[in-house]
């Protein structure tokens, strides 16, 4: 199966002077803030090197300055372009360097969701000793869980309630979001690649 290339439907809100940049559909979470200093959390569902369009509960002004963290791509500043009832469009500025960089990272995302690349096949899954844990949703409420396994980008957790594809949770302190149901649970894919080391204390904290 060739690669999809990194093209999408027109970003919705995008200047046309961003035109020039690629734009590819994720799924990407993350925070930002605007010009009050306050955070607030938003889903990326389509972005370029150039532009974003961000869905959250939030929305600010037509030019208003933003500063956003997202998951797998970093920090990134711009003014907002354009708002509609699920968020807004946000366009920024880089350098070519970055660009390039970001573009790369978009390509792998979009081909890694699209080949169904799933980050944790390629990390050692283990069955923690004590599998009891809780699962926080971003609206407060929480589940008893039990881990079937467990690797450095994701984990397998049975839990009596199916929370909808792309879901963000925490499993634990672990930031995630849900990728697939199966029959007693959920699979979860981390937002940012653990480290051994916050997987040890993950693990004893658990203890």
């Amino acid at each position: 199966m060739n690669a999809p290339a990194l093209t999408s439907p027109p970003l919705s809100g995008a200047l046309e002077e961003d035109r020039q940049f690629q734009r590819v559909a994720v799924t990407l979470f993350g925070r930002f803030m605007l010009e009050d200093r306050r955070e607030y959390s938003c889903e990326i569902q389509d972005m370029s090197p150039g532009s974003a369009s961000l869905i959250t509960h939030h929305v600010g002004e037509v030019g208003e300055r933003v500063i956003a963290y997202i998951d797998h791509i970093g920090r990134l500043e711009g003014k907002i372009v354009r708002t509609n009832d699920i968020g807004f469009a946000i366009s920024f500025r880089a350098t070519e360097k970055k660009r390039d960089k970001m573009a790369a990272k978009l390509t792998w995302l979009a081909n890694r969701h699209e080949l169904n690349l799933a980050e944790d096949r390629r990390h050692e899954r283990i069955t923690p000793a004590v599998k009891s844990s809780k699962v926080k949703l971003e609206d407060g409420r929480g589940y008893d869980v039990r881990i079937i396994d467990l690797s450095l980008s994701g984990a397998a957790v049975e839990m009596d309630v199916r929370p909808a594809i792309g879901t963000l949770l925490w499993l634990g302190t672990m930031r995630g979001r849900v990728v697939r149901h199966f029959d007693d649970g959920i699979a979860i894919e981390f937002a940012v690649l653990q480290s051994a080391d916050s997987l040890d204390l993950y693990l004893a904290g658990n203890m």
